[in-house]
């Protein structure tokens, strides 16, 4: 298991976290996800054996977010 924080550069509204949580929990190997819309920023725990970070990061770059940074931490 490992947890990823990432940071957003263009989080305007409560419906966009809802619309990245909801993505980011349909994603095979997602333990849990939270959106932080003041923060802008995106906490995931996942199983590293089954999904990456780095698709995680897409999987929001997809919905038309940017990504400034990221870090994983393994658990």
């Amino acid at each position: 298991m490992s947890k990823v924080t990432m940071k957003l550069d263009d989080l305007t509204c409560p419906s966009c976290m809802t619309k990245i949580e909801g993505a980011l929990s349909k994603k095979d190997g997602v333990k849990d996800v939270k959106v932080l819309f003041n923060a802008s920023k995106i906490k995931a725990e996942f199983d590293d054996a089954t999904v990456t970070a780095e698709s995680l990061a897409d999987t929001v770059t997809d919905l038309g977010y940017t990504v400034k940074s990221s870090k994983v931490k393994a658990l």
